[in-house]
């Protein structure tokens, strides 16, 4: 369209001048000679057809490039950088078309990074583990990330372009922003939100954004999913907690009847080698805590190498179930054994081992006297199943998601054998009984 545009207006250039000189000639051509009249008309054709020519050099070098490069300046307002223009091989027409075209090339080049940075940013933004709001100066949001529509819900056209708090209802929240503000430095809060029925705790963080002239432009908020370091600090405090329980039975039991021991020195032999059983007892109880301590660090440190060696299942299990059998009868447990035959795999059997015997005694020690303990072993299509099932006092729902945890016990006022402050005070009693008598 815009070649035919410039062509008509060639054309009425051309029709303008062929007015002009028609108009000449009807002037002139009455006031000369007839012998004249030939060179007038000759001069007229000659003037129109040398005005022709330098009218179309001057369209061609002038008029059509700078109409060019006024079109491609407007495509290039509209952000169309792909647009270029009519470049002529000479003249000043020359250096403004070079230039246009240079300028729309680097546009077209900072467009193009500009894409790719927006997309980077994006692509970063949306990929971060915590929740991310701009703000303005008046509160509106602008952008949103991600992470932060997994944390709230909703959309994004909910939140960006409306007021902050419109889509925020924590208090906490407007307390941060309202901090930021005010003291134009970094504030930090904390909020407890439901995430698909599980309790999270976030931590805002509400930093200003000031421009180079120290003015303050907005604001923004960051939330991090704290949960997980909390958990971890509540473990901590439980392990600290239980563990502190586990040595205090030992210690205060051994502590208890050493002390019975060397405030009466005429106690009669048989009290004497019973308190040092229980003693003794309960040394080797400590150490076995302490023991498992060690353990646990090396599995932590992830130092453990474990010994893989070809595991026949009856011969393995021989030693482990004469101790389980032993510790079943003394409380009058039933243990029943279902193991397929002929089972053989690989694995570190001191490791699987003690991870057996561990499940075993922990159904000896939560099943009271009279119960059932149940230990099967068979052969799937692709791995080898070890359960352990007793008819003791079982996990609660709501704790069988820590049951990995170190130390971790339902009930800390549950001890892992009878001992402790109650089994030596119990032992003083009767001894004082005996001894008063």
């Amino acid at each position: 369209m815009d070649s035919n545009r410039r062509i008509n207006l060639f054309y009425r250039y051309i029709w303008m001048m062929a007015a002009v000189f028609l108009l000449i000639g009807v002037v002139i051509l009455p006031l000369v000679s007839q012998e004249e009249k030939f060179f007038v008309l000759i001069s007229l054709i000659i003037g129109f057809i040398i005005l022709l020519v330098l009218i179309y050099h001057m369209f061609e070098n002038y008029v059509r490039p700078i109409r060019s490069s006024i079109n491609v300046t407007n495509e290039l307002v509209k952000g169309n950088y792909n647009a270029r223009t009519y470049v002529k091989p000479y003249g000043e027409a020359q250096q403004l078309s070079n230039a246009i075209n240079v300028l729309a090339r680097n546009l077209q080049e900072m467009s193009i990074q500009e894409k790719m940075q927006g997309s980077q940013w994006k692509t970063v933004l949306n990929n971060m583990e915590s929740g991310l709001m701009l703000i303005d100066e008046r509160g509106y949001v602008h952008l949103i990330n991600r992470k932060f529509l997994k944390m709230f819900g909703k959309k994004s056209i909910d939140y960006i372009g409306y007021l902050y708090y419109a889509g925020l209802e924590d208090k906490n929240i407007h307390k941060v922003v309202q901090e930021t503000f005010l003291y134009e430095e970094k504030m930090i809060g904390n909020i407890t939100i439901m995430i698909h029925g599980e309790r999270h705790y976030i931590e805002v963080v509400g930093a200003p954004v000031i421009n180079d002239m120290k003015e303050l432009k907005g604001a923004v908020l960051v939330f991090h999913d704290i949960s997980d370091l909390k958990r971890v600090e509540e473990m901590r405090k439980d392990f600290v907690a239980n563990v502190s329980h586990e040595l205090k039975t030992p210690i205060t039991s051994i502590r208890g009847f050493a002390e019975t021991l060397l405030e009466d020195d005429e106690t009669n032999e048989e009290i004497r080698k019973q308190f040092l059983d229980i003693i003794l007892k309960e040394s080797t109880r400590l150490q076995s805590l302490v023991h498992d301590l060690l353990e646990l660090s090396k599995i932590e440190k992830e130092e453990m190498k474990l010994s893989t060696k070809l595991i026949e299942v009856d011969e393995w299990l021989q030693n482990s179930m004469t101790l389980i059998e032993q510790q079943a009868s003394k409380k009058s447990l039933q243990f029943s054994r279902d193991i397929q035959p002929n089972i053989r795999f690989y694995g570190d059997p001191d490791r699987l081992e003690q991870v057996l015997l561990n499940l075993l005694y922990n159904a000896v020690n939560y099943t009271g006297e009279g119960g059932n303990i149940v230990l099967t072993i068979k052969e799937t299509s692709n791995r080898i199943e070890i359960k352990v099932e007793d008819s003791g006092i079982g996990i609660p729902i709501e704790s069988r998601q820590r049951i990995f945890e170190r130390f971790y016990r339902v009930d800390r006022a549950r001890s892992r054998n009878t001992g402790g402050y109650r089994a030596w005070l119990s032992h003083r009693q009767t001894y004082r009984r005996s001894t008063s008598r």
